[in-house]
């Protein structure tokens, strides 16, 4: 939790509102062609490789990781699936998150809004930026919104390289088996990163990938270890794993309060 009194912590939520207002108006629009080709030129030999693709995957490699496809917004059901409340236990997710009131959230990658709606009653003062690079999922959160009267939500159009929120304007940040489908990971989060406050959260929530028994393609688990490295790798600091969850690891990461790290 920030410290702000009443009026400062107003001025700062609405300051971020019409931000991301203005990031998701008609001139975002979707990504285009040519922003496509410049976020790949942006890759490094160093930093990604190129092998051939496996099955649901892309081919292209991160610290050893092939990244896997995206799920489109056809498979928006899927996300919505009755069964996922037990299997998957969102609310003791977002129970361990310890959410204040008046926190900044950002849920990347965030879908339908399966958990940006269950996040917005725990932030009653504070607000919740749903991102996602879909157009098409953003409207079913607005959709959500307008059904259910909800106005602590805000719809955030990304890229493939950066969320596109305000640097230092996120407390928490949530992203629920979708990092693995990043195609630019180290980009990413680096922006995140900016995006989040000295002492900013990510949880990180993916399949376990050393339970083979867990029903998920193997491309779409990962490994403690490998989120670890990848996260560690752009100046996260890890501080606990969480194995509370039926079949997901939840970890935890801060941005450090000592800004000057290097990247």
């Amino acid at each position: 939790m920030r410290n702000r009194g009443p009026l400062s912590r107003f001025a700062t939520i609405s300051t971020l509102f019409v931000a991301a207002l203005l990031l998701t108006a008609p001139t975002a629009g979707c990504q285009t062609a040519s922003e496509e080709a410049e976020a790949e030129a942006a890759d490094t030999s160093d930093v990604y490789t190129q092998t051939t693709p496996s099955r649901n995957g892309t081919g292209k490699v991160y610290m050893g990781r092939e990244i896997s496809q995206v799920m489109g917004h056809r498979g928006a059901a899927w996300l919505e699936r009755p069964e996922r409340a037990e299997s998957e236990q969102p609310e003791l997710l977002v129970d361990s998150m310890r959410l204040a009131p008046d926190e900044v959230v950002a849920d990347i990658g965030a879908g339908t809004g399966y958990f940006s709606f269950r996040i917005a009653p725990r932030v009653p003062e504070g607000r919740v930026f749903a991102v996602d690079i879909q157009p098409e999922m953003l409207d079913m959160v607005r959709s959500k919104m307008d059904e259910r009267g909800i106005k602590n939500v805000t719809p955030v159009r990304g890229t493939v390289t950066d969320p596109n929120l305000p640097s230092d304007s996120v407390d928490a940040a949530l992203m629920v088996d979708a990092y693995h489908e990043f195609s630019h990971p180290r980009e990413m989060m680096l922006s995140l990163k900016d995006a989040l406050v000295p002492g900013g959260r990510v949880y990180l929530v993916e399949y376990r990938k050393e339970d083979p028994s867990i029903p998920i393609k193997p491309l779409h688990k990962m490994t403690e270890a490998q989120a670890r490295k990848e996260l560690e790798a752009v100046g996260f600091e890890w501080v606990r794993t969480q194995e509370m969850l039926p079949r997901q690891h939840v970890l935890v990461f801060r941005k450090p309060t000592d800004t000057a790290d290097g990247e």
